[in-house]
C-alpha cells in the first residue's frame, strides 16, 4: 500500500514537488504527478510544499484504535522527540499561533505519559530503551574498528538514500538496526509475541520500515505525532492536566538525545569518543548527498557519520505537528534538559540478550535504461533544443538540467510538455499566429475596457494597428455596452448582429467572460458584404412582389370590365329573345322566358 499518493483532480501540474524532490522521486505522466516508490526516501518534503494540497499520505491510527477497541494488549513505543510535542501542544492552546504563549503550560514527560496511558495503551515505552541497546552495538564495532568509515543506520530514509542512490556505500552502513525496529523486537522478547506494538514518531519512513521484511513484524503500527497530538484532542486528553506517572521500562538516560544533531554521537561514547574514529553528523537530504558523494571519492576515512535526512534531525520530521516545526528552540531544550549520562551498560545487555540487533542492507538500484547521445538529442529536439546553446537549465520542469529531465522523458518519469519556457513560446507563436492570421476581429479587454489583444485585421477596419490599439480603450473605437454586459452579467453574447455606421461595417458578435482573467474576449465577424446582399435581394423580392401586383391588379380591372359587357349583353339578349318569343305565339298564348 502507497505510503504517499496523490489526489489527481487537485494536482495543477505547477511542477512544485519534482523540484522539491532532491532525488526526482516524483514523476509526471498523463500530467499527473505520481511517487516512484522505488525511488521515494519518504522525507516528506511534498507534502509540505504542495499548495494544492493534492498529496496524501497513509493513516494506520484507526487500525491501532481497533486494536485497542479489541481488548488487545498494545504497548506504545513513544519516539524520544516526543518531547517536542509539549512545545507543539502548548501552541495548539493559544489557537495555533505559533507563540507558545497558550494559557496552559506544556506538559512534563509525565504527563505525556499518563495522556498515552489513557488512550488505552497497556504500556507506554521510551524507544530510546532500544536506542541504548543500539548504541552498544555500535560501541562494540568502534572497539573491533575492522571498517574504514562506519555510517549510523537509525535513520531509515538515510539508509535508503544509500540503497537506492549510492549502494557502493553500502558496506560502510552499521550492520544494526534502528532503535524501533530494536525496542519492537525487546519488547516482544518480554512480553510475548502476542502483544502489539505501535510505534510513536515524526518519521514517516518509518511506515515503510515497519512493513519492510527485514523488520520482521517487530513494529505492528505507526503513527505519526501529528495524528497522536489530533487524538489526545478529540478524545479532550489535554497532557497538561494529567497527573504525571511514569514510563514504563528503563532509563535509557543519554539515548534520549537521538533525536537531534549530534545526539547519536553523544550517545556513542561522547562526540569526541574514547576510540580511534573521528565524529562527523550530517542531516538534510542535500548534505547527506554531498557526504556520499564525499566518500566515493575516498576523502573521508576513519570516521563515525551521523547522517540524518531530515535537517537538526527527527524533531523536524515531517509527523511533527505542523504548529510546532522550531527546531532550534527544540534542539537547546534537549540539550538541556537531558543529562549526558551514560545508560546502565549491565542493564541493557541483560535486556538485549537473545535479541538479534544484527542488520542487513541490500542494493535498491532501480533499474532504469539510460538514452544514447542520438535518443537525448531527439528528445531535446523536439523541445527546440537543437543545439547546447539552446538549453536553458532553468530547472522551471523540476530537473536541473535539460538532459536531466530529456533523460527522464526517456524513462517515462517525465514529459515533453514539462519543458515551461518551450511551451510559453509555443503558446505565444500559435497565438501569435491566431492574432495575425484570423479573418475575424479578434478583441480582448479588461474590466477597465484596456485593449490587451488586439488582432491584426483590426487595422483594416478601425484604422489603428496593435501597437496603437493596446494603448487604448474600447470605446475609442466604439460603444462599449455590450461588453460591459457580459463583463458585469458574466453571461455569454453569441452571435449578437452590430451595426457601426461610422465605419460602414455591419458585424456579428460573440463575445464571452474570461473568470480567471476578469476580462472579455470578443470575435467580430464582419457581415456588411452579406448584409449588403441580403439588402439587394431583399429589395428585388419587394419589386417581384409590387410586379406581380400590378399583374393582378389588372387582370382584376379585366375581369371587371368583362364582367360588366357580358351582364349588358345578356341583358340585352333576354329583351330581343322576348319580343321574339311574342311575335312567334298566337294571340291569347302566354310566353314564360
Amino acid at each position: 500500500m502507497k505510503i504517499i499518493d496523490f489526489s489527481g483532480s487537485h494536482c495543477r501540474h505547477c511542477y512544485k514537488c519534482v523540484r522539491g524532490c532532491h532525488v526526482k522521486a516524483v514523476s509526471v505522466r498523463d500530467s499527473l504527478a505520481v511517487i516512484d516508490e522505488d525511488r521515494c526516501l519518504l522525507c516528506g518534503q511534498c507534502l509540505d510544499l504542495c499548495p494544492q494540497h493534492a498529496k496524501t499520505r497513509r493513516s494506520e491510527l484507526s487500525g491501532v484504535q481497533k486494536m485497542l477497541a479489541d481488548g488487545e494488549r498494545v504497548v506504545l513505543s513513544v519516539a524520544p522527540s516526543y518531547r517536542s510535542l509539549a512545545g507543539a501542544f502548548s501552541d495548539a492552546q493559544a489557537g495555533g499561533s505559533g507563540q507558545g504563549t497558550g494559557s496552559k503550560a506544556p506538559f512534563s514527560p509525565g504527563q505525556a505519559a499518563a495522556a498515552f496511558r489513557r488512550l488505552g495503551f497497556f504500556q507506554v515505552r521510551k524507544t530510546a530503551e532500544g536506542a541504548a541497546c543500539v548504541t552498544a552495538e555500535y560501541e562494540r564495532l568502534l572497539q573491533e574498528g575492522s571498517r574504514d568509515n562506519l555510517l549510523t543506520t537509525c535513520c531509515p530514509g538515510a539508509v535508503s538514500l544509500v540503497e537506492i542512490y549510492y549502494p557502493r556505500l553500502i558496506p560502510f552502513l552499521a550492520p544494526v538496526v534502528s532503535p524501533m525496529t530494536a525496542h519492537g523486537r525487546l519488547i516482544k522478547k518480554q512480553l510475548g509475541d502476542e502483544v502489539k506494538v505501535v510505534f510513536a514518531g515524526p518519521c514517516l519512513a518509518k511506515m515503510a520500515e515497519a512493513q519492510d521484511p527485514r523488520c520482521g513484524g517487530a513494529v505492528d503500527a505507526v503513527l505519526g505525532f501529528d495524528e497522536l497530538s489530533d487524538w489526545l484532542s478529540r478524545e479532550g486528553i489535554d497532557p497538561a492536566d494529567c497527573e504525571p506517572e511514569p514510563f514504563d521500562g528503563e532509563d535509557p538516560a543519554v539515548n534520549r538525545l537521538y533525536p537531534i544533531r549530534g545526539g547519536i554521537l553523544a550517545a556513542v561514547g561522547g562526540e569526541s569518543g574514547r576510540d580511534a574514529y573521528r565524529r562527523l553528523s550530517v542531516d538534510g537530504i542535500e548534505d547527506c548527498r554531498e557526504l556520499c558523494e564525499s566518500l566515493l571519492l575516498g576523502e573521508l576515512h576513519h570516521c563515525l557519520i551521523e547522517m540524518n535526512l531530515c535537517a537538526g534531525g527527527c524533531i523536524n520530521g515531517p509527523q511533527m505537528p505542523r504548529v510546532h516545526r522550531r527546531r532550534f528552540r527544540q534542539q537547546l531544550a534537549y540539550q538541556e534538559q537531558i543529562p549526558r549520562k551514560a545508560a546502565d551498560p549491565g542493564v541493557f545487555r541483560r535486556l538485549a540478550q537473545g535479541v538479534p540487533l544484527t542488520a542487513e542492507f541490500k542494493d535498491r538500484t532501480p533499474a532504469a535504461p539510460l538514452p544514447t547521445e542520438e535518443q537525448l538529442r531527439r528528445i531535446l529536439a523536439g523541445t527546440g533544443k537543437k543545439t547546447p546553446a539552446d538549453e536553458h537549465n532553468c530547472g522551471a520542469c523540476g530537473y536541473p538540467t535539460c538532459r536531466d529531465k530529456a533523460v527522464a522523458v526517456f524513462q517515462g518519469r517525465a514529459e515533453m510538455d514539462m519543458c515551461i519556457p518551450y511551451m510559453h513560446d509555443q503558446a505565444a507563436s500559435l497565438a501569435n499566429l491566431v492574432m495575425e492570421t484570423s479573418p475575424n476581429i479578434v478583441l480582448i479587454v479588461n474590466r477597465s475596457l484596456d485593449i490587451l489583444e488586439y488582432s491584426a485585421v483590426g487595422e483594416r477596419y478601425f484604422g489603428k494597428s496593435r501597437a496603437q490599439a493596446l494603448r487604448m480603450k474600447l470605446e475609442d473605437f466604439f460603444d462599449p455596452r455590450d461588453f460591459l454586459e457580459v463583463l458585469n452579467t458574466r453571461q455569454n453574447i453569441h452571435g449578437r448582429k452590430v451595426s457601426y455606421p461610422q465605419y460602414d461595417l455591419v458585424t456579428l458578435q460573440n463575445i464571452v467572460y474570461l473568470p480567471v482573467q476578469d476580462g472579455a474576449l470578443a470575435t467580430i465577424i464582419d457581415i456588411t458584404a452579406a448584409e449588403k446582399k441580403a439588402r439587394e435581394e431583399y429589395a428585388r423580392k419587394l419589386e417581384t412582389i409590387e410586379m406581380a401586383q400590378q399583374v393582378i391588379d389588372k387582370q382584376m380591372t379585366v375581369a371587371q370590365q368583362i364582367a360588366g359587357l357580358l351582364g349588358e349583353t345578356t341583358a340585352e339578349t333576354k329583351v330581343s329573345l322576348t319580343k321574339i318569343g311574342r311575335i312567334l305565339l298566337k294571340d291569347g298564348e302566354e310566353v314564360h322566358i
